[in-house]
């Protein structure tokens, strides 16, 4: 499902990732665990075709990530580490924005904005500003606009960062449920093993 080889990705005189190869197959869930500034975020932005590599190919179910950028954002959803939230809108609208922007057709908007509030419990606050919401529901609404267009292959670059421990483990929880009852792939960035316990069935580590 996704293959790798020799990836580095260089900023200036600094190096992020260096010659990363990996592959990983359909139906994994895999976890990317090191400390701070090992390469975990950027190598989720290379998959997830933000940012070009600096050498190297990545491929997703067969689509190159910089030649075919465009037919590999239809099959995944992401949530960066800083979720991408506008704070002055409201829940229920920023999803159906959210779905707008994911190509989801108009007639079955609606319905699939519905679907991941569902998923996420998120119904109680559906018709709340985002930016008055606490921590873990932002989270959350993060997580469903990477959902909302019914993703294959899910990527989330530290989703527990911030939440404290009750938060944290209700973060969890949804994660796993949502992969594993909807069969989506997971692909999970974080420097905290237990996190990667939880939820992973094998591990890459950057140093």
């Amino acid at each position: 499902m996704i293959e790798v080889e020799q990836l580095s990705k260089s900023y200036g005189p600094r190096e992020a990732i260096k010659n990363l190869s990996f592959q990983i197959e359909k139906g994994e869930v895999v976890g990317f665990l090191g400390p701070n500034g090992a390469g975990k975020s950027t190598t989720m932005n290379i998959l997830s075709c933000i940012m070009p590599a600096s050498s190297g190919t990545a491929k997703i179910c067969g689509f190159d990530v910089f030649e075919q950028s465009l037919e590999i954002r239809k099959l995944i959803g992401y949530l960066p580490e800083t979720p991408p939230l506008y704070s002055d809108m409201v829940v229920y609208d920023f999803l159906t924005f959210a779905a707008r922007l994911r190509n989801v057709p108009l007639k079955n908007t609606q319905s699939a904005v519905e679907k991941v509030i569902e998923k996420c419990s998120l119904k109680e606050v559906n018709g709340r500003i985002i930016g008055r919401l606490s921590k873990g529901y932002q989270q959350r609404v993060g997580i469903a606009q990477a959902l909302v267009h019914d993703p294959d292959l899910l990527f989330l670059d530290e989703p527990t960062n911030g939440l404290d421990p009750r938060g944290r483990n209700r973060m969890l929880e949804l994660i796993e449920r949502v992969c594993h009852e909807h069969g989506i792939h997971l692909i999970l960035a974080s420097h905290l093993l237990p996190d990667v316990e939880k939820l992973c069935d094998q591990v890459w580590v950057l140093d």
